[in-house]
């Protein structure tokens, strides 16, 4: 998956003309220095650690079409922008920013799990409360949730969510994974292709220690 949808594939490629990154090295690697403020759309801008209620399944990749699919039906009805995206076998990690004036990313959460999970078979084990409320047993029912609260905070959870499939050993270069935005970046000249890691790692970001 280059992208999770047409949409944003073709704002990503609005996005090229307003990018505005400084590129210096630093130990070793590329730092990335950006100035994002001419780069965002108004709206605030939050960033997502969202897992699988069974941390050993695959789901999220081996369908990751029907994923696909449900971010794109959660769009048209709310059309946030997406900033970044990974999707791992279990988790996913994302940077969404909002129209102006909308905070509510709980009810495009919510939509977007939602449809995932009808368009699969109900073959996953439910406990007897789960069954008796109609719950699937997909989705952990929270996800992590962190504000952006500057152009620093951004860059670091921008880095963050492209460099987690090297950090988990599923692959040696963030370009390797297809499940992300990474190389949708690089094209846009938001990266370099050889970038290795960038502005260190968020304190918090959901993720299982």
């Amino acid at each position: 998956m280059t992208c999770l949808s047409a949409t944003y594939c073709a704002e990503q490629g609005r996005a090229e003309k307003h990018s505005a990154f400084r590129l210096s090295p630093r130990q070793g690697h590329t730092h990335l220095m950006p100035d994002y403020r001419r780069n965002r759309v108004p709206g605030g801008t939050f960033f997502f650690t969202v897992n699988l209620l069974d941390r050993r399944s695959d789901l999220l990749v081996t369908q990751i079409d029907l994923l696909r699919n449900a971010v794109r039906q959660a769009r048209a009805r709310a059309p946030f922008h997406i900033d970044a995206w990974v999707v791992l076998p279990d988790q996913m990690h994302c940077l969404w920013t909002l129209p102006e004036g909308d905070a509510d990313f709980a009810g495009c959460w919510r939509a977007i799990k939602t449809a995932f999970s009808k368009s699969l078979p109900a073959v996953e084990p439910r406990s007897p409360v789960m069954t008796s409320r109609g719950e699937r047993g997909i989705w952990q029912r929270r996800y992590w949730e962190h504000t952006i609260r500057d152009d620093q905070d951004f860059a670091t959870h921008m880095d963050y969510t492209h460099f987690n499939p090297v950090k988990h050993g599923l692959v040696e270069h963030p370009a390797d994974w297809p499940h992300s935005s990474f190389r949708r970046c690089v094209a846009a000249e938001l990266y370099p292709a050889g970038w290795m890691g960038g502005s260190g790692e968020p304190q918090e970001t959901g993720e299982r220690r």
